[in-house]
């Protein structure tokens, strides 16, 4: 009889933890009724507003004109927050700080053309990718060139220095046959002489390569060579803000947002 009442008592204690585990885990996810788990998100939704750090000065990302804040970041932190019901606030911040602000509790959100960084996951959370800034190979709109094996022999341009130019070398280092040109200072340089035919292709970053391909007819991007994944970045703690940007992403890319912002600030 002690025995059967021990049960009964064991599965009573069992079936009201799961029903407290439920309740904490619907409270946590809707956001009303309780308290939420994310101290981050909460807090945000009580002040009305998202607090993004971002780097000033590094167009088209985030730049100062007039006094405003704008850019390509400054945009898409706005189109997130207000996803959310917020208002986003900025917190201007040099570039090697970033993190630092996310950790002392300054900031709720890194929008700063941000290099996908898993080393630094001990003290943040990553967004889904929104842009690649990786290395593509930019070719005239009709030329027949698909990818890195249609260059042979071909007049490849890059900027001197580059990450493009790097990237070319150790092509060539690995028996690629093109002729490598890397007189050019800027990639806009190596893109022009693309433009009027005095090179096959230029290697640059995917930033260079849609800025010229938007300003004026008449080249392409053939393919990727190599990614370097964009994010934003999060507190640890963040979870739950860290699944409502993510949508809120995915939102947006669905309505060819993305579209909208590279028509606007990569030009």
């Amino acid at each position: 009889m002690i025995d059967r009442h021990l049960r009964l008592w064991f599965d009573g204690l069992a079936v009201s933890v799961l029903l407290l585990y439920g309740l904490l885990a619907w409270s946590s996810a809707s956001g009303q009724g309780g308290a939420t788990l994310d101290p981050v998100l909460a807090a945000a939704r009580e002040r009305g507003t998202l607090r993004v750090a971002v780097d000033v000065g590094f167009r088209p990302f985030a730049d100062a004109v007039g006094g405003e804040l704008v850019g390509y970041d400054i945009d898409l932190a706005r189109a997130v927050a207000a996803r959310m019901g917020l208002h986003a606030e900025f917190v201007p911040t040099g570039f090697d700080a970033l993190y630092d602000a996310l950790t002392s509790g300054r900031a709720d959100l890194i929008a700063s053309a941000l290099p996908y960084a898993p080393e630094q996951g001990f003290r943040a959370r990553f967004s889904s990718v929104y842009f690649d800034g990786g290395q593509v190979l930019v070719v005239p709109a009709d030329a027949p060139i698909s990818g890195s094996a249609d260059l042979a022999q071909r007049r490849v341009g890059v900027a001197l220095g580059s990450d493009g130019d790097a990237l070319a070398r150790r092509m060539r280092r690995d028996g690629a046959t093109f002729t490598l040109l890397s007189t050019y200072d800027e990639p806009a340089q190596a893109l022009t002489d693309l433009r009027a035919g005095h090179l096959d292709a230029v290697i640059t970053d995917n930033l260079a390569a849609l800025t010229a391909v938007q300003a004026a007819p008449g080249l392409r991007i053939a393919v990727a060579l190599t990614s370097e994944p964009l994010v934003l970045a999060l507190p640890r703690p963040a979870f739950q803000l860290e699944a409502a940007v993510n949508q809120a992403l995915a939102e947006l890319r669905a309505e060819d947002f993305f579209g909208t912002l590279n028509r606007t600030w990569l030009r």
